[in-house]
């Protein structure tokens, strides 16, 4: 259902913004900002945007090669071959480096060119328009202009380029997705990745001070001043904040209309969290001129569907919200979930801004960019990687919490200590009743966690290798909650992540590989904060050790079959352990059922 919200529109400042290009202009200096990336990523389309957004020339290096050669490229190729223009590419890139500050569109091998590449490191800045290969070879099939693509198989010539220069593009100072749209929408997220630049990175020069303000709207809004903790992730070109503490709520509006001036926001929640905060939420809005509407689903994991996914995507197609505009997730984290996959989806990728209202979505799926749905073959199968623009973390709203669902949101906390952090677990066994009481320490135990995750996804975002160590206990719990059908009312999730963290200190154990002891301490921690520790502890679970192994086969960890856990050398100390044989697990399920 959908609810339409009387939000006031809200229009932008046109003197801030205008200080806002000014600050970003001046703090670039003589440094020209280059665009790179394959053919077909728009560089030379959304260079000249970018250029009349900031006021500068823009200059089209191919043009400038045609224009010095007398003729075009693909006859210069013709006649001199890949080698003469390369060369000739380089000179006048050279001189283009050294015109001082203006938007420059490379052609596409031009990065490649270490002399090239050094240069522009060396005097400008370097973005890179990233498009996936079906992205760029729509755009590029009909155009017969393209020398490299002159062969039996193009298709195939554009998909070897891409892997061999995708890894140096990688290098460029800012990546920004290339996605079909308007090119305002990919301009704006050029701007905010370059004031997060010259702001944060240690090689340029800092912003003036007195432009502190207006630089910062992307990336920091007003909300700091009043949010007891700031946790930076500093993923390239899609670097947020994730802002905690208490009365955040209030100050959403705020906050949202300095992220995205004059944006409008559709805001998705389900109905249990919509009659407890979706009207402070609204009044923030209304204060600060935002205007939008509301999408809401019915509570529980049942909303992470195929069914649910097409009713929030069509909400947000049917609210008329455009490609600039925000989605806004108010809740736990199905709701987060739902939305960033619908954020990632709708209009081929809309920015998105977490307000997560349990202490599990808080330290966990509100932050990293995993978003997806439930298929009915397994958890979060179906999604995609999607970070948001920005995460405010309420802490007040935990108050409304049963004890069931904080505990549950607990585990996920416990686990960044048992995972790599043994003086944060020491330090939870310490507070753990402050965090439960609601003093400081909450508070800070949701700091701690998020930049634990923030860290761990800044350096392995996409998982393929350090991040899943996240995954601690989920092979486990993944699997005991699809064999109760996601019956939140026999398991939840946080509840399913415990008992496969204690599962996995013991058949860690077994393996010879960590201590009796600390098996026994970190069971001893989850007992003590209310939580189930034992497979016997699922209200009428009659799951066989080879249901539960043939659910853990339909987790996203498997590789070509075998299974992949998170176990433990000690408490602090997981490590991601693959190929483990199947007749080891179940016997190890076997004895834990008996």
């Amino acid at each position: 259902m959908t609810r339409s919200v009387a939000l006031t529109d809200g229009g932008g400042d046109e003197r801030l913004h205008a200080r806002r290009i000014s600050s970003l202009v001046q703090a670039l200096g003589p440094r020209p900002i280059v665009l790179v990336g394959l053919m077909g990523s728009g560089k030379t389309s959304t260079g000249r945007c970018l250029a009349r957004r900031l006021g500068l020339e823009f200059v089209d290096a191919d043009h400038e090669i045609e224009a010095a050669a007398g003729m075009t490229i693909a006859d210069i190729f013709a006649r001199h071959g890949e080698a003469y223009f390369r060369d000739g590419e380089r000179r006048v890139m050279a001189r283009l480096l050294e015109s001082g500050p203006r938007v420059i569109a490379t052609g596409g091998g031009a990065y490649i060119n270490d002399a090239t590449r050094a240069k522009i490191t060396a005097g400008g800045i370097a973005v890179w328009l990233k498009a996936d290969l079906d992205v760029l070879w729509r755009r590029v099939k009909r155009r017969a202009h393209r020398p490299l693509l002159r062969g039996p198989d193009p298709e195939g010539t554009l998909r070897a380029l891409l892997q061999s220069r995708y890894p140096i593009y990688e290098r460029a100072d800012i990546t920004v997705i290339s996605r079909d749209g308007p090119h305002e929408a990919v301009v704006e997220d050029i701007v905010a990745a370059l004031e997060f630049k010259l702001r944060f990175s240690p090689e340029l020069p800092r912003l003036p001070a007195k432009h502190e303000t207006e630089m910062t709207i992307a990336h920091r809004p007003a909300v700091i001043a009043k949010a007891a903790h700031r946790v930076p992730v500093e993923l390239p070109g899609r670097a947020y904040d994730i802002f905690i503490g208490p009365g955040l709520l209030r100050q959403a509006g705020e906050a949202i209309a300095r992220l995205a001036p004059s944006a409008a926001c559709a805001i998705v929640s389900d109905e249990t969290v919509a009659g407890l905060h979706l009207e402070t939420l609204e009044a923030s809005f209304r204060a600060a001129g935002v205007r939008g509407k509301s999408i809401l689903v019915p509570p529980g994991e049942g909303s992470k569907s195929y069914a649910f996914f097409e009713s929030v995507c069509d909400g947000i197609i049917e609210g008329r919200f455009e490609r600039g505009d925000l989605v806004v997730a108010l809740g736990g984290g199905v709701i987060g979930d739902l939305t960033g996959f619908a954020a990632a989806s709708v209009r081929r990728g809309m920015r998105f801004v977490q307000i997560p209202t349990t202490l599990l979505a808080q330290v966990d799926s509100s932050v990293g960019g995993k978003t997806g749905i439930n298929s009915k073959y397994g958890k979060n199968l179906v999604g995609a990687f999607h970070q948001p623009s920005l995460v405010l973390a309420d802490t007040d709203v935990l108050k409304t919490l049963s004890p069931r669902e904080f505990a549950a949101g607990y585990a996920e906390v416990v686990k960044y200590g048992l995972l790599g952090d043994a003086p944060f677990f020491e330090w939870l066994e310490a507070h753990r009743a402050e965090i439960f009481a609601g003093g400081p320490a909450r508070a800070e135990a949701v700091a701690r966690s998020c930049t634990a995750k923030a860290g761990v996804v800044t350096r392995d975002e996409h998982e393929h290798g350090e991040r899943a160590l996240l995954n601690l206990g989920h092979t486990f719990g993944h699997a005991f909650e699809r064999l109760v059908r996601y019956d939140g009312t026999r398991l939840v999730h946080g509840e399913g992540v415990a008992i496969g963290m204690a599962c996995a200190f013991r058949f860690s154990h077994r393996l010879g590989l960590c201590a009796a002891e600390d098996a026994a301490r970190a069971e001893t921690h989850l007992k003590a904060a209310g939580l189930p520790t034992r497979i016997q502890d699922i209200p009428g679970f009659d799951g066989t050790a080879d249901a539960i192994l043939d659910a853990m086969r339909q987790d996203k960890k498997v590789e070509r079959g075998n299974l992949t856990f998170i176990l433990v050398k000690a408490i602090g100390a997981a490590f991601v352990a693959k190929g483990i044989e199947a007749a080891a697990v179940e016997d190890f399920l076997a004895t834990e059922l008996a």
